[in-house]
């Protein structure tokens, strides 16, 4: 298994053309996501923080993705998951300082939402956001399956330390759960596959079966890592 008990220094120096592992949690372990509609906006999120033009969501509110002129992106989102209280993104550092850009972008904009819907003041996250730097194939090729089934969690909480007990059920979740890029790996047309730039994804998987299948194989394991 992998050790990932890498330095998480948050002064991680990020460079053009490299991969990164991103997340976040709520501060005290809190829910970020309280509701669907959290989810919808932290995704659609996804796709207008990463511009250069700054960000004015009344603007483009109830505008499909496609409509959408972002303008020059900051970096290339490879994939994501949203859980209830914490986010993956894996992405690639596109231009100069374009993933700091990009978080303080997002995580920034949904906090104003979130406190200003839920009247409250504060920090929304545990500090800044976390990275670990993806820079072995093992690694990065094992990002796709982790990120992705993380949602599993939302149905059986302790599978990653015990076996799962319904593996049947588990794909169907994940064909399912829409706060993830796994559909958009299997090909289920959605206007979300814009948030991600596959033609950047390193070339892991020969198809969307293979892909599948690889990620599937995590399912049979008891001791999934947890970052």
């Amino acid at each position: 298994m992998f050790n990932y008990q890498k330095t998480m220094e948050r002064n991680i120096v990020f460079s053009e053309g490299e991969y990164y592992h991103i997340f976040n949690r709520g501060t005290e372990k809190r829910k970020i996501f309280l509701t669907n509609k959290d989810k919808d906006r932290f995704v659609k999120l996804l796709f207008v923080c990463n511009s250069k033009k700054p960000v004015v969501f009344k603007l483009i509110q109830g505008f499909p993705l496609e409509e959408i002129d972002r303008g020059e992106t900051l970096v290339d989102v490879i994939c994501y998951c949203l859980m209830d209280n914490h986010f993956h993104i894996l992405l690639k550092e596109k231009i100069e300082r374009g993933t700091s850009l990009f978080m303080n972008k997002l995580c920034t904009a949904y906090s104003m939402y979130f406190n200003t819907k839920n009247e409250r003041t504060g920090n929304l996250f545990q500090g800044n956001f976390k990275a670990f730097h993806a820079d072995e194939d093992k690694y990065l090729k094992y990002l796709f399956s982790y990120i992705h089934l993380n949602s599993i969690k939302l149905i059986d909480s302790a599978w990653k330390e015990k076996k799962i007990t319904n593996i049947k059920k588990a794909k169907e979740f994940l064909q399912k759960y829409k706060y993830s890029s796994y559909v958009d790996y299997i090909g289920i047309k959605r206007e979300e596959v814009l948030i991600l730039n596959i033609k950047e994804s390193p070339k892991y998987f020969e198809d969307k079966k293979e892909f599948e299948e690889i990620t599937h194989e995590w399912l049979n394991y008891d001791n999934l890592e947890e970052v």
